[in-house]
């Protein structure tokens, strides 16, 4: 199944080796592709390629790791991956779609979406936070940088 992310793609999560759930406003898919690869290839099919568009975003933020990357403009469509994205335990989250984020552990956390939707993420509550606010603040810049033309 060929799969690129959308308005209502929540989160895309790794399952086994080769796949990944994908989870979306009122669905889920099983994807025979790891997160970095679903993401690849949406990025490619709104024009540009995942390496561009981290490109992008570490030269508006001034990052160099974790960098969110905003897949596709008209949307302001960004995710940000919770660890390295080469990593195949990297969750892609969507940043528009998060509602609510709490800690449960010291590496683990619970995330709400928009839709109440929950999913458990491996990642350090400040952690997290930090590539929240990185990626909110991507969709910001691009967002008032769009005004300006």
């Amino acid at each position: 199944m060929n799969y690129e992310v959308s308005e209502g793609t929540l989160a895309i999560v790794p399952m086994k080796k080769s796949s990944s759930k994908v989870f979306e406003d009122d669905n889920e898919y099983v994807v025979d592709k790891v997160p970095f690869e679903i993401m690849d290839d949406s990025c490619r099919y709104f024009g540009s390629s995942y390496e561009g568009r981290k490109e992008g975003a570490k030269s508006i933020l001034g990052v160099e790791y974790k960098v969110p990357i905003v897949v596709e403009d008209y949307n302001n469509l960004v995710f940000f991956p919770t660890i390295s994205p080469q990593d195949p335990k990297c969750v892609w989250i969507a940043s528009k779609q998060v509602k609510d984020y709490e800690e449960l552990s010291s590496n683990s956390i619970r995330v709400t979406f928009e839709n109440d939707t929950q999913i458990i993420v491996p990642v350090s509550y400040r952690s997290f936070q930090n590539q929240l606010l990185r990626a909110t603040r991507l969709e910001s810049l691009i967002r008032n940088r769009k005004k300006l033309q």
